[in-house]
């Protein structure tokens, strides 16, 4: 893991590390301030000639304006290498992370959540980037300017520096005990937003329904469950930390006021016994100083553990992105095996989203389709009609049997050679940010205009497109907002008909429209550019595949019956049920 987070710094690697160069180099300069002003207080202190103090006094203001100047210049450069580095960190970051999830099969995103995956992609990525800002100055600020301040007082007074000996432990057990408090407040926190995301996803999702139903009240009080839960958990984390810097702070001004009070009583008695050479007036005002920097850098060492273990539950979340190997992958696919036609065969094929459940989602399915056919799925909802078409492009893997296309099992295809030749239209329709003819052109890029309007108009998209003022360069809201659901449909299977597949598959993508465009689109799909296409057609309407060649009854995940409609309609049971309540509702029309 280390080793991939590593990985990260691609590009930024020089500038990571002369962040800690030039932090180094700040801290050797900002410890000389202090010792200049000491010198000039013992200085005027001692000296009892006026033009003697002035000019002294001149000189180490401008010593002191120098050293300002230049840390002023070397923390710059410091902070603008840190920002573009851990900047540059996190895009990598994001962008691996992006690239990982594009790789997973539905199983995976099963498995982590959307809402889940995207608060990792942002919140922890956030947190990750924070922390390594702070490990390449923060955290080598600190050690740098703990030795050198240490050293620095150890040679002005050993008496005085025995007071590190009873601050400096105090100070670090309690931010251990303070960080080992946090981990667990601040990995249920992530889980909170994970749950907040959740919500604010879902509503914002179907926010049409939410307002068909008039269920805004129900909404606005469900968020404010998991937004008070995020704000109650929020606190209790930061709480935690919000101890430490007051704390801290009472334990440096108490030292500081220790250092000031004994080295004035060691000061008094050699001034009284007259000894020379031992502890000044200006060494106390640089002791107190080097004080104040020992202790906040150690504050701030301990700041940046705790901030590293706060951070480790993101972490380990990352991690798990990272550490999830598609469950469907194409290692074993070979380069050279291309789809020669539309054939498709189920072999034995049981399938079940998790190994652990007991029952199957579809048992033991055998049917042949031959290339150019078309056929049409029908069943009760949650016949399992979706997952069936869902193993033919790979979405999901058999558990058990073989899906073969083109006389090949589908394992043994490269996802970019079988899925080019599927073309599904799923249930759920996205468009996404575009213009309509950017939509259309996912289908094929290399299209001409005289395609894209041929495949809209076979799926009967063109005339509602060329209603618009800018026809097809009219821009797409957000999943298609602004356009009706079954407009929505329609660009959805123009997209689908542009890849000119071997294998078109539509999942219920009619059921929007209504009976006569319907209509429409099936006879556009029995023309001569489609009649080598295998077209399977999952509908609840009867009338959207009554005239389909076969058509595929499923109960409960089993074939239960297979014909034509008019042999369905004498010999299949479940088929026959779903005619009669269909036609009744017709004539009840």
């Amino acid at each position: 893991m280390f080793k991939r987070f590593l990985s990260f710094l691609k590009g930024y690697r020089i500038l990571t590390i002369l962040t800690p160069i030039m932090v180094f180099l700040d801290v050797v300069i900002e410890l000389q301030i202090p010792k200049i002003m000491g010198e000039l207080i013992t200085l005027l202190y001692s000296t009892e000639d006026p033009d003697f103090a002035h000019d002294v006094l001149n000189y180490k203001l401008l010593q002191m304006l120098g050293l300002c100047a230049l840390t002023l210049l070397v923390g710059y450069i410091a902070s603008r290498c840190s920002a573009i580095a851990s900047m540059g960190f996190s895009a990598n970051m994001r962008s691996a992370l992006f690239n990982k999830i594009q790789d997973f099969s539905f199983e995976n995103i099963d498995k982590l959540k959307i809402s889940s995956l995207i608060t990792r992609m942002t919140s922890d990525t956030s947190r990750i980037s924070s922390v390594f800002s702070n490990v390449i100055v923060t955290f080598v600020r600190g050690p740098f300017l703990l030795v050198l301040a240490l050293k620095y007082s150890l040679e002005i007074s050993r008496d005085l520096s025995k007071i590190f000996i009873f601050c400096v432990p105090a100070i670090v057990v309690l931010l251990i005990i303070l960080g080992i408090a946090a981990v667990p407040l601040f990995r249920k926190l992530l889980k909170v937003t994970d749950d907040f995301n959740a919500t604010l996803r879902t509503n914002i999702n179907g926010i049409r329904v939410v307002k068909s139903f008039v269920r805004e009240d129900y909404e606005k009080e469900k968020f404010e469950k998991v937004n008070d839960a995020l704000v109650q958990t929020s606190i209790r984390a930061q709480k935690i930390v919000l101890y430490i810097a007051p704390i801290l702070m009472l334990v440096i001004y108490g030292c500081m006021v220790a250092a000031l009070f004994m080295g004035s009583r060691i000061v008094i008695t050699n001034t009284l016994a007259d000894i020379s050479g031992g502890l000044e007036v200006g060494q106390i005002t640089t002791f107190t100083s080097y004080i104040s920097q020992v202790l906040s850098s150690l504050m701030t060492i301990l700041m940046v553990f705790v901030t590293i273990a706060t951070a480790k539950a993101s972490v380990e979340r990352v991690g798990e992105v990272f550490a999830q190997e598609p469950v469907t992958n194409d290692d074993n696919g070979d380069e050279s095996l291309l789809v020669e036609d539309g054939s498709v065969e189920f072999r034995n094929v049981s399938f079940k989203y998790e190994e652990e459940a007991v029952k199957n989602v579809l048992e033991n399915i055998n049917i042949r389709i031959e290339s150019g056919e078309t056929i049409g799925i029908i069943g009760s909802t949650g016949s399992a009609k979706s997952t069936l078409v869902q193993l033919i492009p790979r979405l999901y893997d058999a558990t058990e049997g073989e899906v073969l296309v083109s006389g090949h099992d589908v394992r043994e295809y490269k996802f970019k050679n079988l899925r080019q030749e599927v073309s599904i239209v799923p249930q759920q329709n996205v468009l996404f940010s575009g213009t309509i003819k950017d939509n259309l052109l996912w289908g094929d890029f290399s299209a001409t205009d005289e395609e894209v309007v041929e495949a809209a108009k076979a799926a009967q998209a063109h005339d509602f497109i060329m209603e618009k003022e800018k026809g097809y360069d009219t821009e797409v809201g957000q999943g298609g907002s602004n356009v009706s659901g079954g407009q929505r449909q329609r660009l959805c299977i123009a997209r689908a008909i542009l890849r000119k597949p071997k294998i078109l598959i539509l999942d219920d993508s009619t059921s929007a429209v209504d009976t006569a465009t319907d209509a429409k689109i099936r006879e556009a799909l029995k023309g001569e550019q489609f009649k080598d296409t295998t077209k399977i057609i999952i509908a609840q309407r009867i009338t959207s595949i009554m005239n389909a060649d076969r058509i595929i009854v499923l109960e409960k995940g089993r074939i239960c019956g297979l014909g034509t409609h008019d042999e369905l309609v004498e010999t299949n049971e479940v088929y026959n049920e779903i005619f009669v309540s269909q036609q009744e509702g017709v004539l009840a029309q």
